[in-house]
């Protein structure tokens, strides 16, 4: 990409005579979205994780739990580890078919820092939301039904099951990968990060990242509970304790940071 950019999703600029052409095409990226070898380099942020749908075979085996954590059942665990696998590895065959020889591709995604899931609870976010729709189901404003049967297609994979991926699909080299830890709260100090702890006269952080899940949660909440379920009760009672949470504990998320070059 060049410095100067334009809103067109189909442009061409120019700068120290380099071309760069920018095209934005609707559709999922799970299927083909570009003709073959058209393209240089291609980029994609905060997306991979999210699965084609949600892993079959799950029915009510995780219980309260809405994504996998420490404590969901090992059928659980390979369910969403096999759906992954196929969706990233259709992913990389259909970029393959589209990047040229010598083109690169830079991925960022939800990763796990850990191999075993059950080693690390590294999902309070999840985790505290499925605990808040519980205490609802023992309030009686959730269906404990609907709990059991409510599960998010989203999957963070193990820096191993990233790579086996890439090379068991072997369209690209892998050039670099790299683990970035992100906190949920964009105003946390980086350089004071693990000393820090939440000021219990603030509650901004509980919000913020109350809000930032809200924003991708409440539709699937919507869609799944129906009329049943109070969206903002969810989350004034979510909010709570995330920041109890964070009073005690900073939260974060991994990113996989991934560079890979198109096999010629």
């Amino acid at each position: 990409m060049t410095t100067n950019t334009s809103t067109n999703t189909n442009t061409k600029t120019k700068s120290k005579n380099i071309e760069c052409y920018i095209y934005g095409a609707p559709g999922s990226f799970y299927g083909r979205l570009f003709p073959n070898n058209s393209l240089h380099f291609a980029y994609s942020s905060a997306s991979i994780h999210w699965l084609s749908q949600i892993p079959q075979g799950l029915e009510k085996n995780n219980k309260e739990n809405m994504c996998i954590t420490t404590t969901s059942p090992p059928q659980v665990f390979e369910a969403y580890s096999k759906q992954f696998e196929r969706d990233f590895t259709t992913f990389l065959k259909l970029r393959g078919e589209e990047i040229r020889g010598g083109g690169r591709m830079v991925l960022g995604f939800l990763g796990r820092s850990v191999a075993d899931p059950t080693s690390k609870d590294e999902f309070k976010t999840y985790t505290l939301l499925s605990e808040t729709l519980s205490d609802m189901v023992v309030e009686g404003f959730v269906k404990e039904d609907d709990l059991h049967s409510f599960n998010i297609p989203i999957y963070a994979p193990s820096i191993q099951e990233t790579e086996a991926a890439i090379q068991n699909e072997g369209s690209f080299n892998l050039d670099r990968m790299e683990g970035v830890l992100v906190p949920w709260d964009a105003n946390e100090d980086y350089n004071n990060y693990d000393n820090m702890v939440s000021d219990k006269t603030n509650n901004t952080s509980g919000k913020i990242v109350s809000n930032c899940v809200r924003a991708f949660v409440e539709p699937m909440l919507v869609v799944h509970f129906g009329s049943s379920i109070n969206v903002d009760r969810v989350f004034d009672v979510y909010e709570k304790k995330m920041e109890e949470h964070l009073s005690v504990e900073r939260s974060s998320y991994f990113i996989h940071v991934i560079s890979l070059t198109r096999k010629t």
